[in-house]
Formats: structure tokens, C-alpha cells, sequence
């Protein structure tokens, strides 16, 4: 099953962008299909995402960390006519936040969520079990 998270602070950027959750799910749910712009390094990834009046191309960046597999953490927003990039300090801290995340098992996801440092978002239905 696949975990989709977003951090504190990048849910405070997505409010005020404001990037609804179901566009994040499908940049994930693309990502996942390989369509990916920016492999940063460090299981860090750079995704464009639509704005709602602006579409992909004018719209905002978000960097991701992520397995690839199971677990993706939104990580850090910004629109494209506010910046173009990050700087490589920048980079490194969201790598070392990425590599924190990432190795978290699931009590310590679920314990950062009641904290409040993670929001849970595409929440996928279970299967009925009968």
C-alpha cells in the first residue's frame, strides 16, 4: 500500500498556493507511472504540479522524498514565477529530511502524524476483507 505524506510546513504552502491534495495524489500516481522531471539526488524529486487557473507549465514545483515504492513525503512547494530552483544548501537539508522520513517505520509515521509534523493525504481503499 502506498503512503502519501505531506510535511508541516509544506501543508502551510499548499493552502496558501493553494494546491488542492487530489492534484499532489496524481503528480504521485505519475510519478509512480515514471513520469518524473528531476531526480535531485538523494531520493529527492522535482515534479511540476498544476495551479488551478495556470495549468503545469505556469503553475508550481514540488520536491518530493520517496522510495519510489511505498512511501512518498512532500517536502517543499514553490510557484515557478517566485523562483526557478533551489540553491544546493537548500538541497542538502531536504535530503537529510527526506533520509529521516524515509526510514521511519510505520509506528514512527503514525507517531509524527499524531504530532502533527505529518498529514496523511490519497488515502487508497483496503480491499474488503470477507
Amino acid at each position: 500500500m502506498r503512503q502519501v505524506f505531506k510535511t508541516r510546513t509544506f501543508a502551510r504552502w499548499s493552502r496558501k498556493a493553494p494546491v488542492p491534495d487530489a492534484v499532489l495524489c496524481a503528480a504521485v500516481t505519475e510519478m509512480v507511472a515514471g513520469l518524473v522531471d528531476a531526480d535531485l539526488g538523494g531520493s529527492v524529486y522535482k515534479k511540476r504540479v498544476a495551479m488551478p487557473g495556470r495549468g503545469k507549465s505556469g503553475g508550481a514545483r514540488v520536491l518530493i522524498g520517496t522510495n519510489r515504492g511505498t512511501l512518498w513525503v512532500f517536502l517543499f512547494g514553490f510557484e515557478k514565477n517566485e523562483r526557478s530552483t533551489i540553491d544546493d544548501r537548500e538541497l542538502l537539508g531536504l535530503q537529510k529530511t527526506a533520509a529521516v522520513f524515509l526510514a521511519m517505520n510505520s509506528s514512527q509515521l503514525e507517531r509524527a502524524v499524531e504530532a502533527g509534523e505529518l498529514t496523511e493525504i490519497c488515502h487508497e481503499e483496503k480491499p474488503n476483507s470477507k
